[in-house]
This record gives C-alpha cells, sequence and structure tokens, in this order.
C-alpha cells in the first residue's frame, strides 16, 4: 500500500495514514487503500483488535487540496462516485469486525473528525508527534 502503514504487533494491527507531506489528507488512492484494508479484515483471527493514526504532526486534515481541486471539473456523475468511494470507506470502517481505536493528535478536520467518528474509541492528544508517533517538544 502506498498511503497506508499497516503493522501487526500480536493482536494489534496499528493502522497509519502515510502522507504526513499533506497531513494524511485524503485522496482517491488514500480512500481506496483504507476500503481495501477495513473490507479485508476478518473476524477470528489473531487480530483482536485496530488502531488507528496519522503519521507526523497530524491525524488527517480532510480532503487533500491538490484533489480537489481537480475536481472542480467533475461531471455529476464523477462527483457521486468520489462520494460514494468515501461513503463505502466510512461504513467499512465502521462495520470492522473488531474494536477500532482511533489515534487522534494535532488536528482532525473534515473527512478527519469523519475517521474520528467512526472509530469504536478515541483517544486524543493535544500534543503532536513525528512519523513514528513520538511527541515533538515546544510544537
Amino acid at each position: 500500500m502506498t498511503h497506508l502503514e499497516i503493522t501487526t504487533d500480536g493482536p494489534v494491527i496499528r493502522v497509519t495514514l502515510d502522507r504526513p507531506d499533506v497531513r494524511n489528507a485524503f485522496n482517491e488512492a488514500l480512500i481506496a487503500e483504507l476500503t481495501a484494508w477495513a473490507e479485508s479484515v476478518t473476524s477470528g483471527g489473531p487480530a483482536r483488535v485496530a488502531v488507528l493514526a496519522g503519521a507526523g504532526r497530524t491525524f488527517c486534515a480532510g480532503a487533500d487540496l491538490t484533489w480537489m481541486s481537480k475536481a472542480v471539473a467533475y461531471t455529476h456523475d464523477e462527483n457521486v462516485r468520489d462520494a460514494r468511494a468515501a461513503a463505502r470507506m466510512f461504513e467499512a470502517l465502521d462495520r470492522l469486525p473488531l474494536p477500532l481505536i482511533g489515534r487522534i493528535h494535532g488536528a482532525a478536520l473534515g473527512g478527519g473528525a469523519g475517521l474520528a467518528a467512526v472509530c469504536d474509541i478515541v483517544v486524543a492528544a493535544g500534543d503532536v508527534c513525528d512519523r513514528e508517533n513520538r511527541p515533538l517538544g515546544g510544537a
């Protein structure tokens, strides 16, 4: 996957939005990857919980402005396609067969707030973290 980092540590699946250069903002690729991952999760496996986080200083800034600027020229059908893809992503996350914990740091704007909303549990911090989710001093 290009825009997600997925690791498993015993019973914990860690899913990290990995677009820190754009504050983990959504584009069509990130939406597709997150949907594919969520739809692939099955119950009864070794995983007991999933943790959703963002790389870098921000959890998720919502929609990628570059992607949104392209959408200005979209047809009605193309806009409906994008809206349905986002809805499918949120639904797939909401229907995960295991608890989803949102590890929210920095901003959760627009669709980032939507990601937090579909989590079963949200843990939010006011500090910011580096790419490895270690707190940054003075930020």
